[in-house]
């Protein structure tokens, strides 16, 4: 219980440090409806990228207008904690760069990435299991489910965090995603 509330106290901590990214007030307190809109369009944007991909497409420049448009990487290093998946030898990923190297691959620098999202995958539902909003913060937990075009899914636990900003709105500041735990 003891690590449960050093979680929270640190990222409530992490909202006191974004202030130059908001003012904590109520006009600026996420509602839940933001907060489906923001995963809808992550997994639109996931699915949109693996077909532009099949297509031959600017996928790259596609992965790359999302995560400028949802994670908040333009406010500066270390604002988003970003944890994906299937990655291991880089498990964690500070910057924009091993962000994109995570959705599309190509990065020498991150030779596990294989391109996540260029599965291609047409469908990724989230069900959201708890939500804490603090006024411009919100930590959302759940899982989702990841559907290929073979009809093939994987459900996957996740944990997002979103911080509600002045000038841009809802912005994705941390995503952790892992496999369920099996024996």
């Amino acid at each position: 219980m003891f690590k449960f509330y050093n979680v929270i106290f640190t990222l409530l901590m992490l909202c006191v440090s974004f202030k130059a990214l908001s003012e904590s007030n109520k006009s600026n307190k996420i509602t839940l409806n933001q907060i489906e809109s923001i995963q809808n369009e992550w997994a639109k944007g996931l699915i949109n990228i693996g077909a532009e991909y099949e297509k031959k497409g600017d996928y790259r420049q596609l992965a790359l207008n999302l995560i400028n448009q949802l994670y908040a990487f333009n406010y500066g290093n270390n604002i988003v904690l970003f944890k994906p998946t299937k990655a291991s030898t880089h498990p964690f990923r500070r910057t924009k760069e091993s962000a994109l190297s995570y959705f599309v691959g190509g990065n020498d620098s991150f030779d596990e990435d294989k391109g996540f999202a260029l599965a291609p995958w047409k469908d990724i539902k989230f069900t959201n299991d708890q939500i804490f909003f603090h006024n411009d913060l919100a930590i959302v937990m759940g899982h989702y489910v990841f559907t290929d075009t073979k009809g093939n899914s994987a459900k996957v636990e996740y944990t997002f965090g979103y911080i509600q900003t002045q000038k841009d709105g809802l912005k994705i500041i941390l995503q952790h995603s892992s496999l369920p735990y099996s024996e």
